[in-house]
């Protein structure tokens, strides 16, 4: 466990940082009448915004040497 933390940190953190946006886009910009999907619920954004935020991050993750020099 504690080795995929290490190796994990940037996902993490996009995922950590995505949740709070998502929180605040919900309480700033929200949807006052609740049509919209996403920034009707506070759940719904910060859910969206956290995987946003890991996917978005996990582009900067560094390939190990191992995943460099596989090539299936």
């Amino acid at each position: 466990m504690k080795k995929w933390i290490t190796n994990n940190k940037i996902i993490i953190a996009g995922t950590i940082l995505g949740a709070f946006a998502g929180y605040f886009y919900y309480r700033l910009i929200g949807c006052s009448g609740g049509n919209c999907l996403i920034s009707s619920k506070p759940v719904n954004s910060t859910v969206y915004f956290a995987t946003m935020g890991a996917i978005l991050f996990s582009l900067f993750k560094k390939k190990t040497s191992s995943e460099r020099n596989d090539k299936r």
